[in-house]
């Protein structure tokens, strides 16, 4: 969607335990070398040899905080605000163990059919998903006018299960429980992506969704 994320997950697929472990303590790093003190995000890029090159550092907490916050039961925004009240960080990397299989889903009033166009108006229907392991960030109600003046994010949806193919199979059922009218919206194209054999078995990377769109 005009190069921004769509969907997010935690773990990676791609990322193996060593990986990762080289991935944080270059975070850790940066962080310490220029003095950063609360919550952020270092981005990196990784290629199919699992080199990887850092982008930037993104110094606030970031629109897919909450499938970390799902996978490791820590509240980010919490710890943010405590941490600038003043306290200290009460947790240690240690402390820090994954749980599970986080994915999020961005939900924007975007036409994806139209090369994914805002889609600004009032909603005139509104059903959001619910049950075990199923998140939804939004600030929209029925009736609710979205403007056209704003980023045209209005909503995250969120799963947690215990294995990657069980939190697909729950994105796919919360995304045919939510409802949306009035305006596009990006949930059919997500239906889509997570019917799609490629994206099922991690076979991923920042070219997808041009080849998704035209296979040929």
């Amino acid at each position: 969607m005009r190069y921004q994320k769509l969907i997010e997950e935690s773990p990676s697929p791609f990322v193996d335990e060593d990986l990762r472990n080289k991935l944080g303590q270059t975070a850790i790093q940066v962080a310490r070398l220029v003095g950063y003190t609360n919550a952020g995000t270092m981005e990196f890029l990784v290629d199919k040899d699992k080199n990887f090159y850092f982008m930037e550092v993104n110094a606030r907490v970031q629109v897919e905080h909450p499938v970390t916050e799902l996978v490791t039961g820590i509240d980010i925004v919490q710890q943010q605000i405590l941490i600038a009240q003043g306290e200290k960080l009460a947790l240690a990397q240690d402390d820090i163990h994954l749980n599970g299989w986080s994915m999020e889903c961005r939900i924007n009033a975007a036409d994806p059919a139209d090369n994914f166009m805002p889609s600004p108006g009032e909603i005139t229907h509104l059903i959001l998903p619910a049950g075990p392991g199923v998140r939804v960030d939004t600030h929209i109600f029925n009736p609710y006018v979205i403007s056209p003046f704003y980023d045209s994010l209005i909503g995250k949806l969120i799963v947690w299960a215990k294995d990657r193919d069980m939190a697909i199979k729950r994105m796919q059922r919360a995304l045919a429980e939510f409802q949306i009218e009035g305006i596009k919206s990006t949930i059919p194209f997500h239906q889509q992506v997570f019917q799609d054999a490629d994206f099922i078995h991690g076979d991923i990377d920042t070219h997808f969704l041009a080849k998704w769109a035209d296979p040929g």
